[in-house]
């Protein structure tokens, strides 16, 4: 970005939008522009409107092109709200979970109850603690995963990847796989849910998805691989990557994931509490794409804790 301006009067600051920046997210220019600055404040500016852009209001997925002109206002509340370091055991765990490094990227095992970024109430997520964890790293979120969701998340270690492999992304060239346990008696082994998902924005930062006509499309495949008395484990590819798409193709379909909170039913939801599910039973299993002339692909195994309660499952009768 070139040098950025200010209006002296208010301490409002213009900074012209560079080719290194172009097509990037807002919420993550913003986050490498004022380090140091909690993402639950660059949230709560985004969404009362005081960060612009030519002019404009944006959300936290405003893509940003070159030449653009962004408006940041004044920022006294950063020092007085900066966020405590994380722990150095948090640190240690989340290095013991990379699952790869090279000069293009960092793959993480990313453990269950860590967002993928902080924001709306968390301080640390999975990009603070890694760059925490691993000091002047460079590091940019390839995609996200939901808080609850454990398994493989990608990070760039340099603009030139993180554009590569977001660009892979929105062209359809990645294959990205999940694990989820689906409640019910399927009746197919294997099925597609292609339905249009419209995002909406809760006060407080909460964030719920809705079958809509007037919604983006959205595609899952989902193949069973193991049947259980009233569950199966599937597995869910994506052809799309919406906003809590598995969750919600699954609970369109009749059969919502095991434990998950927001759109399950309560009553089931205890059901397997009591079978031992602390959480959501979604898992990101493996993500592949290309950048350049090489091909990733990372896979992450099913963890202990869902493996566990998979052990205690009844079979269905013969």
């Amino acid at each position: 970005m070139t040098t950025p301006t200010s209006d002296a009067q208010h301490g409002v600051r213009h900074v012209r939008v560079g080719p290194e920046r172009d097509g990037q997210r807002i919420d993550n220019a913003l986050a490498t522009l004022l380090k140091g600055v909690p993402r639950s404040l660059l949230y709560r500016l985004l969404r009362t409107g005081q960060v612009r852009v030519n002019g404009k209001r944006a959300r936290p997925d405003t893509r940003l092109a070159a030449g653009d002109e962004l408006r940041i206002p004044p920022l006294r509340q950063a020092a007085a709200g900066a966020a405590a370091a994380p722990a150095a055991e948090l640190l240690e765990r989340l290095r013991g979970a990379v699952l790869h490094r090279d000069k293009h990227f960092l793959v993480l095992d990313k453990p269950p109850g860590i967002a993928s970024h902080g924001g709306s109430g968390i301080t640390h997520g999975a990009i603070e603690l890694l760059r925490a964890a691993f000091p002047g790293e460079p590091l940019e979120l390839v995609h996200r995963l939901d808080r609850d969701t454990s398994g493989v998340l990608v990070l760039a270690r340099s603009r030139q990847a993180l554009l590569g492999a977001q660009e892979a992304i929105r062209g359809g060239r990645v294959t990205k796989q999940y694990l989820c346990l689906m409640t019910g008696a399927l009746e197919r082994v294997r099925f597609d849910v292609n339905v249009p998902l419209r995002r909406f924005d809760l006060a407080g930062g909460e964030r719920i998805v809705r079958v809509a006509d007037d919604g983006k499309p959205a595609l899952t495949f989902f193949r069973e691989l193991e049947r259980y008395a009233d569950a199966s484990l599937v597995e869910a590819t994506l052809a799309t990557g919406r906003t809590h798409q598995i969750r919600v193709h699954a609970a369109h379909a009749g059969h919502p994931l095991a434990g998950d909170e927001k759109y399950g039913a309560r009553v089931d939801n205890r059901r397997w509490r009591e079978r031992g599910l602390k959480r959501l039973f979604l898992h990101a299993a493996r993500f592949e794409f290309e950048f350049g002339d090489h091909g990733y692909s990372f896979s992450a195994p099913l963890p202990e804790d869902l493996r566990a309660v998979l052990a205690d499952q009844p079979v269905p009768p013969r």
